[in-house]
């Protein structure tokens, strides 16, 4: 077997033929400018190829289900292993999913609670045991004389078949009747049950009523349902109350009897474990009262409940005669102020009046939100009227009450998964369990351990097991994954790593690059794409691509070892690591004004009621270390708020006491790594809006003129100038079942999404279709005499994307591109000094040399009287900041608090803050 990977003529996207070798078992970094054609290698060419053969070596039957990868566009590649990718762009967006569930650390959990968890009965405390039939027996005789009870086998809960065989054989063993999904049914009847659908089904073994001398049959009876019921009854009364009882647990004290114990008992995605009332959610949709009346100094009659809206405007509607009327009873005027009516009428417009009848606000509202079958009106009841609550009945921890009181010395499952993961391991070292328990658990123990431990070297000390998917960072999702494979102690597998240093501050980078270390030592060849400088340096090999992004880049300009990158003077990252070249700090410090935006008693997730400044006009940054709470301080708390304010949404907003200082902006401006759109169609273009511009020149034109073509024609969306054979996307699908689904240019339009008369329409030789695959650095020449096109596209090459082409589909674009064209726009924009904008690490993706234009075209934004908001680990950005605040000091429960808030020198001068004893070491090289 070869111990190399060899790629020969790759020419994925910009590659252009590059031959390559690889040592397997080995840590591989590939480095270069953001574009020069890493990911093309990396996930498009060598994974994407790993995949695929994979996939081909199944059944055709198991392919129809996975689906099979192109093959990617390179001539000949020996020595591949089994292949995984680790990407940012997969993580979950299912609120079921955990960290816990992703990790399996909390499957593991769940055997551990089911096998050696002490039941303690929910309502006095106590141990619960075992009950005994006679023990039953007794219990049933209890009830008084002439009671009319059924004695029932529960034999099928929640399974799906028809069960006909079932059926006739207990009607052989001499039973009349079952009752199957709350119908009793006789057994001489024809019983016909949907495979699909799931079903319970009890088999009547008795009906009695309590009298004397009734002991001896009951006693049989008791016997014939717990066999056939496997250990459990059911005594069902004349009312179709049951009362449940099991070989297995009972509180005699409370007569409380208990399911079996299982893993699913401890599983909040199976019915056996969840909270009915949020299904396992942990959260429920309910009406907030902030939404439902935005603006109490309206009156009912001008529309300050949004539900009904201005109500004078309605008097022919139904429910304004029931409003009316509620008014009038209680002599109260819909003209009147709503903060000024009092607290106990609007409880009743709210919640309904028992003395009228009325239904109140609220309730209809929940109840057409519970009951509605239709999607989308449920979408318009959360958007406009609702919010998420944490769940009353099980307080946010998803079990319900049998699960929440089984315990392992002294904890239930929740409160091990609502601790940090370092708490946690700490537990479990010192975890305190009898022989008996110990000797069943150890195994379990062992395995919970490892994967708790894999979690905290890479740095995630600070989140818990029952934290959302969702709510994950990309880089703290890739992490994640990348615990669970070396977790998994797969060896022999090639696995493609995308920046798993991202959100991870200098403090925990060893940790990860250990780990990733680990994962190569197991015996398994490691390559990652890799900006971060200790990364680099810390590899086996480095494969440079470049010299430049896009059309100009896809070649390999240097291959080896660290050592040999700082050497070579052909090197762009090179020089970077010897710092021949650096991105200096900022030629002069801003002056900090005394205007704010204040945002005071701040509690989101683990911040400790923090009162937090932001100057205006300025670059502030906030940083701190993985999970010290800045997300939830920015994104969670001062963007929803100031957009509430600002733009009068109706945003969920974290916990805070106020905010003051954001009447002066006319805007707030998230400028995330969301896509920039969701489909094909969606690009720089037409996103920079800079399509619209080259549409009206296109339009322009004599020829078009002559021809009555106005701006529409050009547009590739609508119908008119596109070609309609492809609806103007350029290819068509043609699928092919067992095999992948090929796309090949249309055959009517070849690809140029047009019809041929728009395309004769041509300016400077060049018709609409050639300047969309013109990179932003080629149209940027070709339009230099058109300065509304032009400006828009200096910002996209301000910005560092000169090599992307107009018209690439927004689906290829990686978070960071994404990021930067938002940027731009936001840059050719004609600015008024009004507006806020907050990036989330900005640098995301984005090689040394590529931060030295983003920082410049901050800069802009903050020259103009903007005021700009920084998430972000990076020193380089750090540098250039004019106000910072760092939280911390340290991650999860351990922060929360501010560590140091004012102006950049003063950080450096800060022995509590972790940014700022990285900062001294970097400035004094």
């Amino acid at each position: 077997m070869k111990d190399y990977i060899e790629i020969k003529g790759a020419k994925m996207h910009n590659l252009k033929n590059v031959d390559l070798k690889i040592p397997k078992n080995k840590l591989i970094t590939f480095a270069g400018i953001s574009g020069s054609g890493k990911s093309s290698m990396a996930f498009d060419t060598i994974y994407a190829e790993g995949q695929r053969r994979y996939v081909e070596s199944l059944s055709t039957y198991a392919r129809q289900f996975l689906g099979i990868k192109d093959k990617p566009e390179v001539d000949f590649i020996e020595g591949l292993s089994p292949a995984i990718s680790i990407e940012q762009k997969s993580r979950s967006h299912n609120p079921r999913s955990t960290v816990g569930t992703i990790t399996e650390i909390y499957d593991y959990m769940r055997i551990l609670y089911a096998r050696v968890g002490k039941p303690v009965c929910y309502s006095c405390g106590r141990k619960i045991g075992k009950q005994s039939a006679d023990e039953m027996i007794d219990k049933i005789l209890e009830y008084t004389e002439g009671t009319k009870f059924m004695i029932l086998a529960p034999i099928v809960r929640n399974r799906k078949g028809e069960y006909k065989e079932f059926f006739e054989k207990i009607a052989r063993e001499g039973f009349i009747r079952v009752k199957v999904n709350d119908e009793i049914i006789m057994l001489d009847e024809e019983i016909d049950l949907d495979k699909k659908k799931k079903h319970n089904i009890d088999v009547i073994i008795d009906r009695l009523s309590i009298r004397e001398g009734i002991r001896t049959r009951l006693a049989d009876s008791v016997d014939t349902a717990l066999r056939y019921g496997s250990g459990k009854m059911i005594m069902e009364l004349k009312d179709g109350s049951q009362k449940f009882f099991s070989e297995d647990l009972h509180c005699p004290y409370c007569d409380i009897s208990y399911k079996d114990i299982t893993p699913q008992t401890f599983s909040f995605n199976s019915p056996q474990g969840m909270c009915e009332d949020c299904n396992g959610l942990g959260e429920q949709q309910v009406v907030a009262i902030d939404k439902l009346v935005p603006n109490k100094e309206l009156s009912v009659n001008d529309g300050a409940v949004r539900f009904w809206g201005e109500l004078r405007k309605k008097q022919d509607r139904w429910y304004y005669g029931r409003v009316k009327r509620l008014f009038d009873f209680h002599d109260m005027s819909m003209d009147a102020p709503f903060e000024e009516l009092p607290d106990d009428f609007v409880d009743k417009l709210f919640y309904g009046d028992d003395t009228l009848g009325t239904e109140g606000v609220v309730n209809i509202i929940q109840r057409r939100y519970k009951t509605t079958k239709s999607s989308d009106a449920r979408a318009y009841y959360e958007n406009k009227f609702m919010s998420e609550k944490v769940c009353k009945t099980c307080n946010g921890k998803r079990l319900n009450r049998e699960a929440l009181h089984v315990l392992i010395d002294g904890k239930n499952i929740s409160d091990l998964v609502s601790i940090p993961i370092r708490d946690l391991y700490e537990f479990l070292e010192n975890i305190n369990l009898d022989k008996r328990s110990y000797e069943i658990a150890k195994e379990l123990l062992k395995e919970i351990k490892s994967r708790v431990k894999f979690l905290l070297d890479v740095g995630l000390y600070y989140l818990s097991l029952n934290r959302k998917a969702p709510t994950l960072s990309g880089g703290e999702s890739q992490r994640i994954r990348l615990a669970s494979q070396i977790g998994s102690g797969l060896t022999g597998v090639l696995y493609v790593l995308d920046e798993p240093s991202i959100g991870l501050h200098q403090r925990d980078n060893m940790n990860l690059i250990t780990s990733l270390e680990n994962l190569r030592d197991l015996g398994n060849t490691v390559i990652i794409v890799e900006h971060d400088r200790d990364t680099i340096e810390r590899s086996d090999r480095i494969v440079e691509f470049g010299p430049r992004a896009g059309v100009f880049g896809g070649e390999i300009v240097f291959e080896g070892t660290p050592e040999k990158l700082e050497k070579d003077e052909n090197s762009l990252t090179g020089k970077y690591l010897r710092y021949d070249k650096f991105i200096s700090p900022k030629d002069e410090i801003r002056e900090i004004k005394d205007e704010w935006i204040e945002i005071n008693g701040c509690r989101q997730n683990n911040l400790n009621n923090i009162d937090v400044k932001i100057p205006k006009e300025v670059m502030t940054l906030v940083t701190g270390v993985s999970g010290a709470g800045k997300s939830s301080l920015i994104f969670d708390t001062l963007y929803p708020a100031l957009n509430n304010k600002i733009n009068r949404s109706w945003k969920n907003v974290g916990d805070f006491d106020e905010i003051k200082g954001y009447e002066e902006f006319n805007k707030v401006i998230e400028i995330s790594q969301d896509p920039i759109g969701r489909t094909p169609r969606s690009n720089p273009a037409t996103y920079t809006k800079a399509f619209d511009g080259i549409r009206e020149l296109f339009a322009s034109l004599p020829e078009a003129k002559i021809r009555g073509y106005d701006r529409g024609r050009f547009s590739f969306n609508v119908k008119g100038g596109r070609c309609e054979a492809c609806k103007g996307t350029g290819v068509q699908q043609i699928k092919m079942h067992f095999l992948t689904d090929i796309y090949i240019d249309c055959e009517v339009c070849n690809g140029k999404r047009y019809n041929k008369e728009t395309l004769e329409i041509r300016y400077n030789g060049k018709n609409i279709n050639d300047v969309l695959n013109m990179t932003v650095e080629e149209a940027l020449d070709f339009f230099e005499k058109i300065p509304k096109i032009k400006r828009k596209l200096k910002t996209l090459y301000d910005v560092g994307l000169g090599y992307i082409k107009l018209g690439q589909s927004a689906t290829t674009l990686s978070g960071g591109e994404a990021q930067r064209i938002k940027l731009a726009r936001e840059l050719s924009k004609r600015s008024r000094g009004d507006t806020i904008y907050l990036l989330d690490e900005p640098t995301t993706g984005l090689h040394f040399d590529d931060i030295k234009k983003l920082l410049n075209v901050l800069n802009r934004l903050v020259d103009r009287g903007n005021t700009v908001v920084i998430v972000e680990h990076n020193l380089d950005v750090i540098k250039y900041a004019d106000w910072i605040i760092d939280l911390g000091p340290e991650g999860g429960r351990d922060g929360g608090n501010i560590v140091y808030q004012g102006e950049f020198p003063g950080i450096l001068d800060s022995e509590k803050s972790y940014t700022g004893k990285y900062l001294r070491e970097y400035r004094n090289i």
